[in-house]
């Protein structure tokens, strides 16, 4: 596949895109990444995720693929020359895709709260 036919709209900043930066590489896919500032976001973006508006957007052939547990599931089961990024056994791949909705629900929105406080606190603490 031409590098050309499957873009990554991205972010450096973004846990999400580095997830599927890690499959497309365990892949060895081929792709060119578009990176996104966000502020403001492109009108590629705005086309390609209408829903959300969100980083990372996977453009296979000019068709938009959104939200990263989705796009290394579609990944795995389109480039299928490696071994599969999750395990064989539904069992297994369950409770994969349990961590990594835990991971998504949990831990990364805890993370921004976090770092939310801590970037009022230093707002805070610099005007005292």
């Amino acid at each position: 596949m031409a590098k050309n036919d499957l873009k990554l709209l991205s972010g450096w900043f973004s846990p999400f895109a580095l997830r599927v930066q890690i499959a497309l590489r365990l892949k060895g896919v081929d792709y060119e990444v578009i990176e996104e500032t966000l502020n403001p976001k492109s009108d590629l973006l705005l086309k390609s995720n209408p829903v959300h508006k969100k980083i990372p957007v996977l453009l296979h052939a000019d068709k938009a693929i959104c939200e990263s547990a989705i796009i290394v599931q579609y990944i795995d089961e389109v480039w299928t020359n490696l071994p599969s990024i999750l395990p064989q056994n539904a069992y297994d791949r369950a409770n994969a895709r349990f961590w990594v909705a835990y991971i998504d629900d949990k831990v990364f929105i805890y993370m921004c709260v976090c770092v939310s406080f801590h970037t009022f606190f230093l707002k805070v603490a610099s005007k005292s």
